[in-house]
């Protein structure tokens, strides 16, 4: 008699951005190091610039990044923590995401926002105004594109005339789509269609009572708008901090002193990650202070424990 299959939470790691300046052939030895000690995913932020007290600095570009990690990689997940539509043409944005997927033979997740950092819509050109208007018609025209294939679409900020995404993901219905916001608006956007939602850690106090009840809101969004809250995963940032962390600053984001980071020895951290799982989270992403490819490797451990059951 076969044993009934135990569903856990999946973990995943976010590469750094502007914690410090990676070299990008050093950026993808951390995907790899991440594939190797067994995350299920490995994450890149889509931004453009930080200011810093050391001066203006940004990350690689997010999606040639993802592409490039998904053709050095094998088996882990990837995706963007998370793509913001204010920065690509929606018809575009599904291009790329059709074709990372294709690229990594189907091992993506399409995390979407609306973007929130002023400082880099300025820099690059980019309108600030009614983004979330500007995110429901892009995601209407990214959802319909990577799930149906096209679509005929004029709007008050995009047009996509008689578009077709040609060659389509290699999953029949395109990659899974995950929403980066918790905020009410977005929710009602994207709740009847998403596969999971996220929050960053700082959103919820990095804490599963934080946690919990912020999933206990949502869920009840999920619910109002039709679907069963066991359709839609919720998944959440973590903070970790390992020794020679020193507190995660990047520029814009506030600095969250207050909030408790996840600390201790790898039996440890796994124990407080089954909290989460046991919350109800179905996929973290850690965020980890400091972030670089010895702290990938030491989490193995952590992975480790936390699947000895």
């Amino acid at each position: 008699m076969n044993e009934p299959v135990v569903s856990r939470m999946k973990i995943g790691v976010q590469l750094p951005e502007v914690e410090w300046e990676v070299p990008f052939p050093q950026l993808i030895e951390m995907a790899r190091a991440a594939e190797t000690v067994g995350f299920d995913s490995v994450w890149y932020g889509d931004h453009l610039i930080y200011d810093l007290p050391v001066g203006a600095r940004g990350p690689w570009e997010a999606w040639t990044t993802l592409a490039a990690i998904a053709a050095s990689t094998a088996t882990i997940e990837l995706g963007p923590l998370v793509a913001s539509t204010s920065f690509h043409a929606p018809t575009m944005l599904a291009k790329q995401a059709a074709t990372v997927d294709a690229i990594s033979e189907g091992r993506l997740i399409v995390g979407l926002g609306a973007g929130w950092n002023r400082r880099e819509y300025d820099a690059f050109g980019f309108a600030y105004n009614r983004r979330v208007s500007r995110f429901a018609e892009a995601f209407t025209i990214l959802r319909t594109l990577l799930r149906e294939g096209e679509i005929d679409f004029h709007g008050e900020f995009y047009d996509a005339e008689r578009c077709v995404l040609h060659p389509r993901s290699p999953r029949e219905n395109g990659p899974p789509l995950m929403v980066g916001s918790i905020g009410d608006r977005m929710l009602d956007i994207t709740l009847p269609h998403v596969d999971a939602w996220n929050m960053w850690w700082s959103q919820y106090g990095n804490s599963v009572a934080g946690f919990i009840k912020e999933k206990e809101r949502v869920d009840g969004l999920i619910e109002a708008a039709g679907r069963s809250a066991s359709d839609v995963e919720a998944t959440s940032a973590v903070f970790v901090q390992l020794e020679g962390g020193a507190g995660r600053q990047m520029g814009d984001f506030v600095r969250d002193d207050d909030i408790p980071a996840l600390m201790g020895s790898p039996d440890e951290l796994a124990d407080q990650l089954r909290e989460f799982e046991a919350a109800g989270a179905a996929h973290v992403q850690l965020c980890v202070d400091p972030i670089t490819r010895a702290s990938i490797e030491w989490l193995g451990d952590v992975l480790s424990e936390f699947r000895r059951r």
